[in-house]
């Protein structure tokens, strides 16, 4: 019998570092592999979907605006709670340090499935530096069953936090491989300029970029 594998994301970034995991797992005939978003990100996260070409089971859809932390959270709670009544995984992958992360893998441990915590082990050690993020990814961990860290650095930190040795991966940063996706595909795209300049893309929209350090940059 096929082992069913959901992916849960909700935000652009998570969507890119996670297309190289859906890619691999569907070449494989032993796993029945899912995706679920909750399209924290909403527009920014289809961008991504369409350009991968990855196809979502289940939308969440808990997108709001201006909605707080602890609605996000909620909302990703009761809807994955629907999700698991009526199609239980055997393994739910998250990745990093969003809410969306660390609000799915806390519904994982109510509903008693695994979690496998892709990008796990960064640390900055500072509470609310980067915040909610620092934190997220730190209650992630605790609530995860599987690691797969991008460093050895990421690794020790977990190994600190006494997590067992076996249950960690190194792996690398996913991003890469989907880099290395995409540089191979022929997109579409218009400056909204004349030819000629040259060309600084800047992306900064976590809090800790608001104000004075996004005048800075």
């Amino acid at each position: 019998m096929k082992k069913k594998v959901f992916l849960v994301f909700g935000t652009r970034p998570e969507a890119i570092k996670m297309y190289p995991v859906y890619k691999a797992l569907k070449k494989r005939k032993n796993i029945n592999v899912k995706v679920v978003i909750t399209s924290q990100h909403q527009e920014m996260l289809k961008q991504v979907l369409e350009i991968f070409n990855i196809p979502a089971d289940y939308d969440l859809n808990v997108m709001e605006e201006k909605q707080s932390l602890t609605q996000i959270t909620v909302r990703v709670l009761e809807g994955l709670r629907a999700v698991f009544q009526n199609d239980r995984p055997d393994l739910v992958l998250v990745h990093g340090d969003t809410t969306t992360t660390f609000s799915s893998s806390l519904a994982c441990f109510y509903e008693k499935i695994p979690v496998g915590h892709v990008e796990a082990g960064l640390r900055t050690f500072e509470k609310f530096s980067p915040y909610p993020e620092e934190m997220n990814r730190k209650l992630t961990d605790t609530l995860s069953d599987i690691f797969f860290v991008p460093t050895k650095i990421a690794k020790e930190n977990l190994m600190k936090e006494g997590i067992n040795e076996n249950a960690i991966f190194v792996t690398g940063n996913t991003v890469v491989d989907a880099l290395l996706e995409i540089v191979n595909k022929n997109i579409d795209f218009e400056l909204p300029f004349k030819g000629g300049y040259k060309v600084i893309v800047v992306t900064a929209h976590r809090r800790e970029n608001w104000g004075k350090p996004m005048e800075s940059i």
